[in-house]
């Protein structure tokens, strides 16, 4: 087996603990909202207060983990918001909640951001698409499996013992990864010389500090943000609202919350095949258009089902459409990271950090949103409209993002791609 399959196994699993930690409150939130009598206002302040951490704390950790590595860095965002997903369970009321989910958030910002940064060092430009199509896949077998998870235990033990068992899995995880895994595939024991030449110089960075000015004035990097932003202010819905959603605008027992799973297996199908549609698209059409199109197919059918999802009543068919929703996002996602780590360069902690802080706004804004509105016009159709306004922003964005633009375009990179005649 390559040793980069062996990261990116690990890597997948990281995915798959941050899913089942971020998702369990989501699933376990119409029994919090009821036992620490919690209305939609409060919950709304309970998704967010988690989002606008996560977004504060991103670029920080992004940026180390280009300096030290993130080796280190994951090992202790893993083991930080472990202790506070396990904390959840202790909570007693709408302020220790709220306290909680701000240093969970502030804990888990960061994985994203390293484990582009990883990626980047282990992985070739031609392979990104691929590698983070599998990994976004493990993220939706996280909140897939959350909820046949989460209902059986809330049903027979309790809301608050999901937390506790869920915090343990991610210190197995940081025990293995910090053990093994190290920054450089030059520093791996036992590595083949044939795949090292093939990873040769991807590990060696050269800590610059960031261009914050040519950030800045970058058109491109703010589009990508921007995408960033539209299309995670609906993402988020699926993460924090989506199961109460169900419960109150369709009539959705505890028992049917196990059909939630299927719009993360519809997410996962949409990863694997974006990262490989990426790549292939890459090959034909080159890096500006390989990135571009995947992303514009994505959110373009994301806005279009976002649409009929608001003239239907049907329970199933609601479903049906949110899974489509999901699915379009998803799969134009392995494209959205691979395209930091293509603008970014050696700066790719830091941009995916900076996307994700971007998307954290959105994220934030989703949160409020739907709790205000619901609580102002008690009408579960009308969140949906702001959503299906940002993805067809996202999908116009998407249009003025160029891949084979590097963040430094003086700069010369071992990861570059040459651009094929063919492309546009």
């Amino acid at each position: 087996m390559k040793f980069r399959n062996r990261v990116l196994g690990l890597l997948s699993l990281l995915l798959v603990i941050t899913y089942l930690d971020r998702v369990c409150i989501s699933v376990a939130g119409p029994r919090i909202q009821q036992a620490l009598t919690i209305g939609p206002i409060g919950w709304g302040w309970v998704t967010a207060v988690f989002t606008l951490s996560y977004a504060i704390f991103e670029i920080p950790s992004g940026a180390l983990g280009d300096r030290i590595g993130p080796r280190k860095v994951l090992t202790r965002i893993v083991l930080w918001w472990s202790a506070f997903t396990s904390i959840t369970g202790l909570v007693t009321g709408l302020g220790p909640l709220l306290l909680v989910r701000f240093f969970f958030g502030m804990g888990e910002a960061g994985a994203f951001p390293n484990a582009g940064s990883t990626v980047s060092r282990w992985f070739p430009v031609k392979e990104r698409g691929r590698a983070f199509g599998i990994i976004m896949m493990a993220s939706q077998f996280g909140g897939a499996i959350a909820p046949l998870l989460v209902v059986p235990i809330q049903v027979q033990y309790g809301w608050r013992a999901s937390f506790y068992l869920f915090g343990i899995l991610g210190v197995v995880w940081s025990v293995l990864w910090y053990g093994w895994f190290r920054d450089s595939p030059a520093q791996i024991k036992g590595i083949p010389p044939a795949e090292l030449a093939q990873l040769k110089g991807l590990g060696a960075h050269a800590h610059h500090p960031f261009p914050f000015c040519h950030a800045i004035r970058s058109v491109n990097l703010w589009s990508m943000l921007g995408v960033a932003c539209c299309y995670v202010y609906t993402y988020n819905f699926f993460q924090s609202w989506f199961h109460t959603y169900l419960v109150k605008a369709h009539g959705y027992s505890e028992k049917d919350l196990l059909l939630s799973s299927l719009p993360f297996i519809v997410g996962g199908v949409g990863n694997f095949s974006g990262g490989l549609a990426s790549n292939a698209a890459v090959q034909k059409l080159g890096l500006e258009w390989g990135r571009r199109a995947i992303g514009i197919a994505g959110l373009g059918l994301s806005a279009l089902c976002t649409i009929l999802l608001m003239f239907t009543h049907q329970p199933l068919l609601a479903l049906a459409l949110l899974c489509l929703i999901y699915g379009g996002i998803c799969f134009q996602q392995p494209s959205v990271f691979a395209a930091c780590l293509d603008i970014g360069g050696e700066y790719a902690g830091t941009v995916v950090g900076a996307m994700n802080t971007a998307s954290q706004v959105g994220s934030f804004l989703s949160s409020l949103a739907f709790g205000y509105l619901i609580d102002r016009y008690r009408n579960y159709t009308l969140p949906f409209i702001p959503m299906a306004a940002l993805l067809i922003l996202g999908f116009w964005l998407w249009f003025k993002v160029n891949a084979n633009e590097q963040l430094i375009p003086d700069r010369v990179h071992s990861t570059s791609l040459p651009v094929p005649a063919t492309a546009t």
